[in-house]
């Protein structure tokens, strides 16, 4: 059993940084809250995400799954505006989940989680923890696209770097530490990162946010950011592009 009344704006930030990695999702669901975890179909990058019930206007749940075609949610979020309050609840009868938005009633079948696996997420102890803001990155995004289809991530002492090269030009976006939230490094470290799946990802994180970047050399990079108010969480893991000697 599943009922819960959210904030449209609250359900959208949730489906984004999901629908980012995965057409369909599987929640796990109970009286705390929900999560997920679900790793894009190429396996090169991963969504772990917790949402608390004080997310949520009203919510009640008995210990559940919901396999979601989170592109049917899109629907319904487009019918919606700013403000509005979007009901949910399970029909486990019809194993449909029922959407209430204004005067629309939208029915969807739910997906059949059977083959949808929980993955666990990899205990890394990277060395370098860079905190910065959401608009920092999507800048270097912005430069970066124009140039390459990689984008390297730097990090030392001394402050953090976004750098890609293509074939005929480079563009570099520096944040020395005093530009930076915080900055926890003790010794230089570099990855390279496939730049259509970093873009994505940060342009999904909600505009403003604080974000840290986990990083190390040749390793995942880890970001780690709030949703929902501060009433939810998001990791995402992203693996390395190994250069070639």
């Amino acid at each position: 059993m599943f009922h819960a009344k959210i904030k449209s704006e609250t359900l959208k930030g949730v489906v984004d940084v999901v629908s980012t990695l995965v057409d369909e999702a599987k929640f796990n669901i109970d009286a705390d809250g929900m999560e997920l975890k679900a790793v894009d179909p190429a396996h090169v990058a991963m969504v772990d995400l917790k949402v608390q019930r004080s997310a949520f206007e009203e919510f009640s749940a008995d210990e559940t799954e919901l396999g979601i075609d989170l592109d049917k949610i899109k629907e319904v979020l487009r019918l919606s505006r700013a403000g509005d309050i979007i009901e949910m609840e399970q029909d486990e009868a019809k194993n449909r989940l029922v959407l209430n938005v204004g005067n629309i009633t939208r029915r969807m079948n739910l997906v059949d989680t059977a083959g949808m696996s929980d993955p666990k997420v990899p205990n890394l102890n990277l060395p370098a923890k860079i905190t910065v803001t959401s608009d920092e990155l999507q800048k270097g995004i912005r430069a970066a696209e124009s140039v390459s289809d990689h984008i390297a991530l730097n990090a030392s002492p001394e402050g953090f770097e976004m750098y890609s090269e293509g074939d005929t030009d480079s563009v570099s976006l520096k944040l020395p530490k005093d530009l930076l939230i915080s900055l926890d490094v003790s010794e230089k470290v570099k990855s390279l990162f496939p730049l259509d799946y970093f873009s994505n990802m940060v342009r999904s994180i909600p505009a403003g946010s604080v974000v840290t970047i986990n990083l190390g050399s040749d390793f995942p990079v880890k970001l780690e950011f709030d949703i929902a108010d501060k009433q939810g969480s998001v990791d995402y893991l992203l693996a390395p592009r190994i250069e070639s000697d």
